[in-house]
């Protein structure tokens, strides 16, 4: 499914997004967490500081 997500961003409108992955690690147990989200070029920083506000 990442593959056909990659390929589809690719190609025609699809250039003005990206793909942001994220990592967060649990204070309580030490482990880390991945999140992957897909949001237009102009809200990566916002998703990166994790103050999202498209979807």
């Amino acid at each position: 499914m990442a593959k056909k997500v990659v390929a589809t961003l690719k190609t025609g409108a699809g250039k003005e997004y990206s793909k942001v992955i994220t990592m967060n690690k649990s204070p309580k147990t030490g482990a880390y967490s991945f999140k992957e989200i897909i949001v237009h070029n102009d809200h990566v920083k916002d998703a990166i500081a994790g103050t999202n506000t498209s979807k």
